[in-house]
């Protein structure tokens, strides 16, 4: 028993140090049915078109958003705000052409520094008025003007959900439950409530990549010990489930009685508008899930009108 012992310590010492690869792809082609009964809310009456007015706008993000809005090219910038990227989608370039003027908080910024899902509520309740002021990461824009349109993002750990969890959920977490992500998404709701001339646009975070990354044979043991494998399949239904009930009309925003909250499905754009639970436009061997420049484009163009719609909608422009 000894001898084995010895020869599994051995195993797991030269794996650290070699850094072997011991994770291999799940099913790339995970398929999901589209679920024909989730119905967003409808815009489709509203114009498209450029608002008439230039309009101050403000997307808090990390890695994903800020390379969804750079465009093409290599990478230049930091604190994931960007010029260009290789996976540069262009919706800053786009925004702009419309008369936006776009303004970014990202990470070592007080007001970009937290995007997790959990984050969102306790930043908006006590950073509100930083929030609608900031113009670039923590300055200030001038004395009396204001962000009209604030769009929020998390990134793709966030669609790691470890289980379904218990209703109603808690919602400071910290476990990242289905309940629980709907309980701090609904308590959300209070805050926006509270600032009815802005347009809060929440951009569902981007879907997992269909593989997992190679990692040592150490980390793998250790969380087959802890009973914390990754389960994609299992966390994607899942996340699939909760992106469904953001967007839905008879979910989040059934009974919220302001225009001023809408939902940009990111997550299900890059999923192949349901042909996958999974990145359709992962990145890398296929194991990055920062979507690909093909990804992020499509997203850009459908993100435009969706805001131009929305800001008609709720009458912050003609």
């Amino acid at each position: 028993m000894r001898k084995f012992l010895i020869l599994g310590l051995a195993v797991v010492v030269a794996a650290a140090i070699l850094h072997i690869p011991i994770q291999g792809t799940v099913n790339e082609s995970t398929e999901a049915e589209v679920d024909q009964a989730v119905k967003p809310i409808d815009l489709d009456s509203f114009s498209a078109e450029k608002p008439d007015r230039a309009l101050d706008l403000l997307f808090i993000h990390h890695s994903c958003g800020g390379q969804l809005l750079a465009d093409r090219g290599e990478k230049k910038g930091e604190n994931n705000i960007l010029d260009t990227h290789p996976n540069g989608g262009g919706l800053r370039s786009l925004l702009e052409a419309d008369g936006y003027v776009v303004h970014e908080a990202s990470r070592n910024s007080a007001v970009g520094e937290d995007t997790d899902l959990f984050h969102w509520l306790p930043k908006f309740r006590t950073m509100m008025d930083k929030v609608l002021a900031c113009a670039h990461q923590d300055e200030a824009l001038p004395e009396g003007k204001g962000n009209t349109v604030v769009l929020f993002k998390s990134c793709y750990p966030n669609n790691m959900f470890q289980a379904m969890g218990t209703e109603p959920g808690n919602p400071d977490g910290p476990a990242l439950t289905y309940w629980n992500a709907r309980a701090t998404y609904t308590a959300l709701l209070d805050e926006f409530a509270k600032e009815p001339g802005t347009l809060f646009v929440c951009v569902t975070a981007p879907p997992n990549a269909p593989k997992l990354s190679a990692e040592p044979l150490w980390k793998y043991l250790a969380r087959k010990v802890l009973g914390k494998e990754q389960d994609l399949e299992k966390s994607s239904a899942i996340a699939r489930e909760f992106n469904n009930w953001l967007k839905d009309r008879e979910g989040w925003l059934k009974g919220y009685g302001q225009k001023n909250v809408v939902v940009f499905d990111y997550y299900h754009i890059l999923t192949g508008e349901g042909r996958s639970n999974l990145s359709l436009f992962a990145t890398g061997d296929g194991s990055d899930s920062h979507p690909s420049g093909e990804g992020n484009a499509r997203a850009a163009q459908a993100l435009l009108p969706f805001i131009n719609k929305a800001a008609r909608r709720m009458g912050l422009c003609d």
